[in-house]
């Protein structure tokens, strides 16, 4: 398995093997941030396909609140293994490595993710790398679905932080 910085001709092949809900692909969001300077969207690959993603968003969590309790600290977001068989295998993990060493180049301190309250499976593999919970909070996106309603979404989550100098050479 190889984590690679999302190029502009991997987001077809994210759309092909890793799809968004709707009529609006999400990966050419994340990649468009990412060209603007906002953000870098890692992707896992093995035998070159895609498998994973996530995308560590330079500005943080889009929640005042949580950007008020940990200034500076960029979000891990939309983390994600698919298929669902390839899940508990480490390509999770190793992103969130990429994750954590991206940040500490950048010169960060602190990185977190928001995880939903109904994914106890996310929670853990967090726990069991060192990101403790900091407050609850409410993830909020949109998309248009195929036939051009937009739907926005509320899901309640737990702001997890890492504290990269504390713990500098912990899961790296």
């Amino acid at each position: 398995m190889e984590i690679d910085v999302c190029g502009p001709a991997d987001v077809a092949l994210l759309d092909r093997f890793i799809g968004s809900p709707g009529a609006t692909s999400f990966h050419a969001r994340r990649f468009a941030r990412q060209e603007a300077g906002h953000s870098t969207y890692l992707v896992a690959w093995l035998d070159g396909r895609p498998v994973g993603h996530t995308e560590v968003r330079w500005g943080g969590c889009a929640d005042e609140r949580v950007r008020a309790a940990r200034r500076g600290c960029p979000e891990i977001n939309a983390l994600a293994v698919w298929p669902e068989t390839l899940r508990s295998r480490g390509i999770g993990s190793a992103l969130i490595r990429a994750a954590e060493r991206l940040a500490r180049e950048r010169g960060r301190t602190a990185l977190g993710p928001g995880v939903a309250d109904d994914n106890p499976r996310a929670a853990a593999l967090y726990a069991r790398l060192g990101y403790l919970p900091l407050l609850d909070s409410v993830d909020r996106y949109a998309y248009e679905d195929h036939d051009g309603a937009i739907h926005e979404c509320a899901d309640p989550c737990t702001f997890l932080v890492k504290d990269l100098l504390r713990d500098p050479g912990r899961n790296t």
